[in-house]
């Protein structure tokens, strides 16, 4: 059964890739363009080069971070819906520090990414504390906590704002931030990528292999179960939406510190709802977590290399990503399709306890 379960985490997303692409294949034929001539563009613009690989992977790194906030709070029982106000916080931090402070490169990269991702796990654990003690479900609290970050970043910014780029007229923006605070690259390959890839590789080995993860997906599983072994639910959920606000808001930060090189609120707008579809598509694996994330960046990279050979509407890259998102939470529809009994739900993947849990 278990060997069956496993075989569903792998196989069922690889259905639902090829399902969405298909059926994107159909649109475009319908829209009057060649599919195989757009889908050629798409995979020149994403792996064609070694230029197209760097952007590729560039794309993906915050939606790594991303998908590993939303993953881990699947693990508790909890839905982080959050990110993108997280990953805001993580951002504008990152940004001040790597201005403001005038630290060794070796200090100040690592100082920078933790300021954003500590700012941001208040911004969490806020949401966890009022799950625990007041019983406010997570996904409202993250929701409205997104509109509390998304103003208040702006504030940090905006004419009258403490962290204003004096220079930079009536843009809302930090100073660039100095070199010593800049991730480097390594030839095509981001140095934020790495990060993603080691965080994504620690939340593995947290949630299956220490104490705290088996009290996280004890939590997850049957909070009245831990709570009748000592583990304290109140303490596991907090620490639990804490952590993962720290991953989307790190992953801000590698957005300031090594694409955009200054805080801007408009440069990551969508980034951190992306985070759903990431965990979703990786069954909430950790690891799987990598893949999906470089799928989702490919297609972003490719898509103006795609208009570019043909009259295909970048938005049908949405449509895809949609498309492959609703087979990957409607395996139904996929045994439908496919008359496969064995592809059937997984209890990891139930998203959260119920709206009065």
């Amino acid at each position: 059964m278990e060997k069956r379960a496993s075989l569903s985490s792998v196989v069922l997303p690889l259905i639902a890739v090829v399902l969405g692409l298909v059926l994107g294949a159909l649109l475009i034929l319908i829209s009057g363009d060649n599919p195989i001539t757009a889908y050629r563009g798409l995979l020149s613009g994403s792996l064609g080069g070694s230029d197209a690989i760097g952007r590729t992977l560039e794309k993906a790194t915050p939606l790594v971070m991303g998908g590993l906030a939303v993953a881990f709070a699947f693990k508790a029982g909890l839905f982080n819906i959050g990110g993108q106000g997280q990953l805001l916080l993580g951002a504008a931090f990152a940004g001040w520090a790597g201005y403001a402070l005038d630290l060794p490169a070796i200090i100040h990269i690592p100082f920078a990414m933790l300021l954003g991702g500590l700012a941001a796990s208040v911004l969490g654990a806020v949401a966890g504390l009022l799950k625990a003690t007041r019983g406010t479900h997570e996904v409202i609290s993250t929701i409205m906590l997104n509109f509390v970050a998304a103003n208040f970043t702006e504030w940090l910014v905006s004419r009258d704002g403490p962290w204003k780029d004096p220079e930079g007229g009536s843009l809302a923006r930090t100073p660039e931030i100095l070199s010593s605070a800049e991730l480097p690259r390594w030839g095509p390959l981001p140095t934020g990528f790495l990060v993603a890839v080691a965080a994504a590789v620690f939340i593995w080995w947290l949630v299956k292999k220490s104490t705290l993860g088996f009290e996280i997906r004890t939590v997850g599983a049957n909070p009245n179960a831990a709570t009748y072994a000592g583990i304290s639910v109140t303490r596991i959920t907090v620490i639990a939406m804490g952590l993962s606000a720290m991953l989307a808001g790190i992953g801000g930060a590698i957005q300031t510190q090594g694409v955009n090189g200054r805080f801007e609120p408009g440069f990551n707008t969508g980034l951190g709802f992306d985070g759903i579809t990431i965990a979703l598509l990786a069954r909430t694996n950790p690891i799987a977590v990598i893949p999906s994330a470089m799928l989702i960046g490919a297609l972003d990279a490719g898509s103006t290399q795609m208009q570019s050979l043909t009259d295909v509407e970048p938005e049908i890259i949405s449509v895809i990503q949609a498309m492959i998102l609703f087979f990957v939470a409607a395996p139904s529809a996929v045994r439908w399709l496919l008359r496969q009994r064995d592809l059937g739900d997984e209890p990891e993947m139930q998203l959260a306890t119920g709206w009065g849990g």
